[in-house]
Order: C-alpha cells, then structure tokens, then sequence
C-alpha cells in the first residue's frame, strides 16, 4: 500500500462525478474492508457535527464565564473572530477528510501524512483524539444533569440538587445514550437530523420570546461594554480568556470526519458536513449571544448567578416562560451527548482496528444484527462514566479530568493540518480541496489552535486556589506522560500506524454484505 492515498480530483469543487468517489473503493485503496453501513446522507453527516457543536448547549453552558471575563464585548466580538477562526480550523481538517475518508479521521491521516515516525505521530494523535471526545461525552452528560436539575428547583422549589444526584444524573444520560447508540446506524441518523430541527426551531423559539416579551432591551451600544470579573488586573488579559467561551462551543466538529464510513460521498460529504456546520453555527450563535445580550437587565445579578441565561429566561420572561424555554435547552444538550458519543465511538472502532487500544479485537467488532460496534459503544460509555465518577467527592476534581477535552481535541485537529503543511505540493489532496489556499489556511489554523491552547491552560480565575486553578495543563500532562510510558514500552514495537488488510481486490472480499 502507498503511503499516501490518490484520490482522484473532481472536475470542480463541489460537483463531483459519482463514478469517482466510489466510497467502497476508497476504502479498499486505503487498506480497509466495509464492516459499517452506509447510511448517512449528506445532511446526515452535517447534522452531527452540527449537533456536537450545538450553539444552544455550548451557548448556556459557558455565557457566565462570558459575562465574567470581557463581558458583551467578547461575547459578542470574540464569538465573531474565533468563529472565522474555526473556519480556517474546519476547511483546513476538511481538505485533509476529504483525502482520507476513514472512521480513524485524525489519528489515521496522522499517520499517512507524516513523513517519518508514523506510528508515533499516529498513536499520539490518536489518544489525544480519544481522551478529549470521552471527557466531551462527560462533560455534555454533566452539563445536561446540572440543567435538569436547574430544570427540578424551579418546579419544585423544596429539591436540593447535591454532587451525588448530578453524577446519578448524568450516568444515567450517558446510558440512555449509549442504548440508542447500540442500534442501528438508521436510528442514529434519524435523531442526528431531528436534533438540527430542534436546534433551530429552539433557536427560533428563544430568540423570538427574547425579542418579543420582556419590557424593555438594552441599546445596541451595550455590545461595546467591559467588563473584568475573573480577579486579573489586567483587562487584555480577562479579555482573552473571555474568547474561551467560543472555544468551548466550538468542539467535536470532527464527528463529520469519523463518520466518513457511514458516509455515502464521503470525499465530498464529510468535508462539506464540517465546513457547513461551522459556517452555520457561527452565523446562528451569533443571534443567541445577541438576544441573551441585549436582554439583560441587573447585570451584576446576571453575571452572580449559579446559570446566568436561566437568570436572563426568569428576569425576562417570567417563571412559567423560563421553564419551558429551559426544556429546550435541556433537550439540545442530550442531542449533543448522543452525538458526542456516536464519534467517540467510530473513533475506538478505528483506533481498535488498527491494533492501537488493549483488546483491540473485541472493540473493533461489528455487530452482525446492528451492524454497529456495540462493544466500542460500551466502551466509550464506561470511560465516560469513570470520568464523571470523581464529580461524586469533588467537582473540582470532575473539572479537572474533563478540562482537557478541548486541549485535547484542537491538538489532535493541529496535527493532521500541520504534517499537510510539511508535506507542501506532495499532499495529494481529494475531491473537496482548497487549492492554492490550502498552505496558508492550514497556517493560519495552526497558529490559532496553539494560541488558543496556550489561553486554555493559563490560570483563568485570581486569587488562585485549590477550587479555582486550573488543572488543564496537569490533565493534559498525565495523557501524555501515560501515552508516552506506554508508547515507550510496548506500543512502538507493535503498533506502526495506519494498517492494510491488503491490496483493494483482496479487501473488497472481506467486504460484510
């Protein structure tokens, strides 16, 4: 097999011949029989990064962190520059997608597109990939549980949500999703598409109400106002930590990528699917933050409060309002765990079969009846839940093993992107590319994603203590420091990158039917 795949180009970006993008025969050029089902549509593979992304859940999840740390101006201003930001992040892994059309996405194009050191640059790719999409899973669950006990205390006043009833809470989710999971790839697609719907009819629903009912709105010149509540001196300094909370929002785009296997067109689905749910949750993002912004009205008891765009729903709207726009809200964040969970998933199934993961046969296993990898569901399930675990004693501790879900994962889209660069006019680019454009794309992404990782790991609330330091940087210290041990150990002399199963004539007859 060569070590770069040619995909042949379409004639124009956007319109290519179907005889050339026979998904099959991608795959099989590429080492690898059809085990999963080709069930998503071209929409299909955007909604799920669409819905992972999911504007409404990152957008109520982080706005108090917004508030706090720049206040409007960021929000509003830094969510219009990190957006364009992600774009470049998004085309530049989307011309990488479109070559490489496979469930293993970042840690399999890793290990085509490095020159020397495969195995290396694959196996790290790949647990950085792994450890950000399972604390994602957690973190989704986590935040849906706090809101739907947000939900419970304002319907029933007298409940008291403790540490051990959001854990409860969220293990149950986390199951909940893994069981849809575990069926077919068909149920999957239909919740993916329903969950766009959802999000923007709830998108519209919000925005509406926000508009129409409260008394009065703030002028449009409050979008300008500043403000530094993290405890830092320095205003620049609380600003840039402000532009988190569009990075936040911003993860799992990749999902399109990881299910480019159960993509029909995936060289050009897959890529379009990561671009259009970028470009289009930027674009409706947007509209929430502005609505939420302008319809504050004590912002000091906004910015205080335990879930300030509850606080925003309750000030605006009234109780009864608030509540059922708060169903919406909860209803997206347990679309985008579902989501969350199916890339993580495709994600172990390709990781196991390439012998990567400890009982990597029985994780890259194919249920016959399904034709899904239940037990790579499971798997993810568990993980997830042994993240959630330590949030049963301490919520800093919770906060301290999922805070490296976004370094994680913007360092896993960093690599694949920045080895395209070394290869220069020697990438052999698919159906979907960017031309010309693609180096300095690709660039700009990089520069980005290791700018932003940098603020992610920077202390992010002063006086520093035990509950309010964070643990990114040690997080993402342990992944490596294990990565690296094991790497060392036993990993570099079993596992080479990427594997072949053969020539394509000898794959195609592996093929499941």
């Amino acid at each position: 097999m060569s070590e770069r795949i040619s995909v042949p180009r379409a004639r124009t970006r956007g319109e290519a011949d179907p005889v050339l993008l026979d998904d099959d025969a991608t795959l099989h050029a590429m080492g690898y029989p059809r085990k999963l089902t080709r069930r998503f549509k071209a929409f299909d593979n955007f909604a799920i990064s669409f819905t992972i992304i999911n504007i409404i859940s990152g957008i109520f999840s982080g706005f108090g962190f917004g508030l706090n740390a720049g206040g409007p101006r960021i929000l509003v201003f830094g969510w219009i520059g990190v957006s364009v930001m992600v774009l470049f992040v998004g085309a530049a892994m989307a011309e990488v997608a479109s070559a490489y059309p496979t469930s293993g996405a970042l840690y399999f194009s890793a290990g085509k597109l490095a020159r020397r050191h495969k195995g290396a640059w694959s196996w790290y790719t790949g647990w950085l990939n792994f450890v950000g999409q399972v604390g994602g899973t957690a973190a989704t669950g986590y935040a849906a549980a706090t809101f739907v006990q947000a939900f419970i205390t304002l319907q029933w006043p007298s409940y008291e949500p403790t540490a051990h009833r959001t854990v409860l809470i969220t293990a149950l989710i986390i199951v909940l999703q893994g069981l849809a999971n575990t069926y077919t790839v068909h149920l999957v697609a239909v919740l993916n598409r329903i969950s766009v719907w959802w999000l923007l009819t709830g998108l519209v629903i919000i925005v509406s109400t926000l508009i129409v009912m409260p008394d009065q709105h703030r002028s449009a010149s409050f979008v300008t106002h500043f403000v530094n509540n993290t405890g830092f001196t320095s205003g620049l300094y609380g600003g840039l930590l402000g532009l988190l909370f569009t990075s936040w929002t911003f993860t799992g785009f990749d999902g399109s990528f990881h299910m480019s296997e159960e993509t029909v067109r995936a060289t050009v689905n897959a890529p379009r699917g990561i671009t259009r749910a970028i470009g289009y949750s930027a674009i409706t993002g947007l509209i929430l933050v502005l609505a939420l912004v302008l319809s504050i009205h004590d912002y000091d008891r906004v910015a205080g409060a335990s879930a300030p765009p509850v606080q925003i729903l309750i000030d605006g709207l009234g109780l009864g309002t608030a509540k059922a726009l708060l169903l919406i809200v909860i209803g997206a964040m347990l679309f985008c765990g579902l989501a969350n969970l199916t890339s993580n998933t495709r994600q172990i199934f390709a990781f196991s079969r390439d012998g990567a993961m400890p009982g990597s046969r029985w994780w890259h296993s194919v249920s016959p009846r399904t034709r899904t990898p239940v037990k790579a569901v499971w798997l993810a399930v568990v993980c997830s839940l042994a993240l959630v675990l330590p949030g049963w004693w301490s919520h800093t501790a919770f906060t301290a093993i999922v805070s490296v879900n976004v370094v994680g994962l913007f360092l896993a889209y960093a690599v694949p992107i920045f080895l395209r660069l070394r290869l220069g006019d020697e990438f052999q680019p698919g159906p979907w590319h960017l031309g010309r454009w693609g180096r300095p794309v690709g660039a700009v992404a990089v520069t980005w994603i290791l700018l932003s990782s940098v603020l992610f790991m920077l202390p992010q609330a002063s006086p520093i203590t035990a509950d309010s330091f964070n643990y990114a940087p040690i997080a993402l210290g342990v992944v490596l420091l294990v990565a690296t041990v094991w790497w060392f150990a036993t990993a570099r002399r079993r596992f080479r990158g990427p594997v072949s199963y053969g020539r394509p004539d000898e794959v195609a007859a592996m093929d499941l039917i």
